[in-house]
C-alpha cells in the first residue's frame, strides 16, 4: 500500500518533469502544511527565488482566507519585481481548497497561469 506522502511525491515528480520555470516565466510554486501555506516564485534555470510570501503572521479568518491572502501578496510581489505570468506549480497537492483559493487570488491579483 502506498502511503499519502509516497503518493505526492509520485505527483510532483511527473508535474516537475513538465514544467520548469525560467527568469521571464518563473515557477509558482505552493507548499501546505497543516498551520502554515508558503508560495515562492522561482527561476529554475538560474536556481533563485525572486519572491515568496508566507502565512505566518496571518492569523485572522480561516485556512482558505488566509490563503487568498497570501495570494494576494505574491501577485503583488510578482507585479513589484515585473513578472506578470508565471507557470503554476500545485506541488503533488490536490487542486482545491487552499491551494485553489491562493491560485484564484494570485490571478485576481494580476497573474496569468
Amino acid at each position: 500500500m502506498i502511503s499519502k506522502i509516497q503518493r505526492r511525491n509520485k505527483i510532483k515528480t511527473r508535474i516537475r518533469g513538465k514544467i520548469s520555470g525560467t527568469a521571464a516565466r518563473p515557477r509558482m510554486t505552493v507548499f501546505r502544511s497543516n498551520k502554515q501555506i508558503y508560495v515562492q516564485l522561482v527561476d529554475d534555470m538560474a536556481g533563485k527565488t525572486l519572491a515568496a510570501a508566507s502565512s505566518k503572521g496571518l492569523e485572522e479568518g480561516t485556512k482558505s482566507e488566509i490563503a487568498a491572502k497570501v495570494g494576494e501578496a505574491i501577485a503583488q510581489k510578482a507585479l513589484a519585481a515585473g513578472i506578470t505570468e508565471v507557470v503554476f506549480d500545485r506541488n503533488g497537492y490536490l487542486f482545491h481548497g487552499r491551494v485553489k483559493s491562493l491560485a484564484d487570488a494570485a490571478r485576481n491579483g494580476g497573474l496569468k497561469f
